[in-house]
């Protein structure tokens, strides 16, 4: 999987920091989800949602000047990661008027490009808020978890992703003072990809060795990454779909330097597995299953359930296997079935599916060797934060998801082919200019006991 911190804001000051603002009000967008007992019956939460820190606007906790322009540090403010923090303010989110957030009755809104006043936004991410101040925590062994998507308006090269990551339940304000901010403001993302380009990681900006991108005006990477388990719920656009579990060999929230991090030629030496094993009906053979018009239509909304299977069927018992379903138009529909060589029919995430996935596509298995999924039962015990979000890809234009890749492969090997989308599909650059009014919906949240939180009509 390709790292979803390729989100980028094209606000001037769109980036993180420690230090709470005052020119503008946080006011985050309600969105209730439900609760569901084994019997089916469902309560309301009132859970609210927070824009990302690495999309607000950063400056001095004294004026107007930003701390970070374009894709470079002013040095002046910042000429160290501490002194950094303690200069630095992060303020609160027009939502809607900025970013092109809309929250109404329990479905929330991301749009791709938003035109303000002033500024043009592309993306965004967003996390579910338990409280003002701590993230919702979602404990799901022995449990499901299930959604409402509309990705009708989500063409070649866009992502609409949904998922889980083990960040602290209060975006690391009580382990580092430097920290002021927290999860009100989005502050302590991490993922697998053990992402460069947060602003702010451990409390301190991650401004030391900052090389700004070279294909986004307002990107860059700092010498360390912010790591950390991440279950890719859900990766998607109009053409194909993804469900990843990814692992670390560390728990929780971890700032990487060097081999640790994975960069480069040291992607599989590192403390988490970037590649994940997916679930791609597409990928895994069956090309008429998910899509406009196909088995699940894409050109309308529908439910997707993910079920975390345990090997003793109790909420204390290991992870084995990781199901999914979806419903569509009162009909429950049961997920595609592998049609590849060497790996045996199923339709669902094991350890034996991994393993076997691996070895027909002749990917190496960090999945396996970093615990499979006894270690992503690990973070899902333990509890994760989901993100909601829409973004773009600058390093390979998101043909992982939709198109054929690696690009130098014949489409015909096992495993190159991922979906329908052309290999020169997907560069920012043309989607945001040609597909602005790209969206997607996300809507009626539920979790609770296998089953239980969805029904055929």
């Amino acid at each position: 999987m390709i790292s979803k911190t390729a989100l980028l804001s094209v606000l001037a000051a769109g980036v993180s920091a420690q230090q709470v603002g005052t020119l503008t009000t946080e006011t985050h967008p309600a969105m209730p989800i439900q609760s569901c007992s084994a019997a089916g019956s469902c309560s309301s939460l009132s859970t609210t949602v927070t824009l990302d820190a690495n999309w607000r606007w950063l400056h001095t906790t004294t004026g107007y000047d930003n701390c970070y322009t374009g894709n470079t540090w002013n040095t002046t403010l910042c000429p160290d990661g501490a002194t950094c923090a303690a200069n630095c303010a992060l303020d609160g989110a027009d939502y809607s008027s900025t970013y092109g957030v809309t929250a109404s009755g329990g479905a929330l809104t991301l749009k791709f490009v938003t035109q303000g006043s002033y500024s043009t936004n592309i993306g965004s991410r967003l996390y579910l808020m338990a409280s003002e101040s701590k993230y919702q925590m979602f404990k799901l062994l022995n449990k499901e978890f299930t959604f409402d998507v509309d990705v009708s308006k989500l063409p070649c090269g866009l992502n609409g992703a949904l998922y889980l990551i083990e960040m602290d339940e209060d975006g690391g304000m009580a382990k580092y003072s430097t920290n002021k901010a927290g999860a009100k403001y989005g502050t302590g993302y991490c993922d697998t990809q053990c992402p460069h380009d947060i602003k702010f990681i451990n409390g301190e900006a991650n401004s030391e060795g900052w090389e700004p991108s070279d294909n986004d005006v307002n990107a860059g990477t700092g010498t360390y990454g912010s790591c950390c388990n991440e279950m890719d719920i859900w990766e998607a656009n109009s053409i194909s779909a993804a469900y990843t579990p990814h692992v670390c060999s560390v728990d929780g929230q971890v700032r990487c330097s060097g081999t640790d991090c994975g960069d480069g030629d040291e992607r599989y030496e590192g403390v988490c597995d970037k590649d994940g094993c997916d679930f791609n009906s597409y990928r895994m053979g069956d090309q008429s299953f998910y899509g406009p018009s196909m088995t699940v239509d894409t050109t309308k909304k529908f439910t997707v359930v993910t079920q975390f299977v345990t090997d003793d069927g109790t909420d204390s018992g290991t992870l084995s296997e990781i199901r999914r379903l979806y419903v569509q138009d009162g009909t429950v529909i049961k997920n595609s079935v592998t049609k590849v060589d060497g790996i045996t029919e199923t339709d669902s995430i094991t350890d034996a599916f991994c393993n076997e996935q691996k070895t027909a596509f002749g990917d190496t298995n960090s999945f396996e060797n970093l615990g499979g999924m006894a270690a992503m039962g690990g973070a899902i015990g333990r509890g994760m934060v989901l993100a909601l979000s829409v973004w773009d890809d600058h390093a390979v234009n998101m043909l992982w998801l939709d198109s054929s890749y690696p690009t130098d492969k014949d489409p015909s090997t096992p495993g190159v082919a991922r979906g329908t989308c052309p290999t020169d599909s997907g560069v920012p650059t043309d989607v945001e200019a040609n597909s602005p009014d790209s969206q997607v919906i996300y809507s009626n949240i539920k979790f609770g006991a296998i089953d239980s939180t969805y029904a055929a009509s």
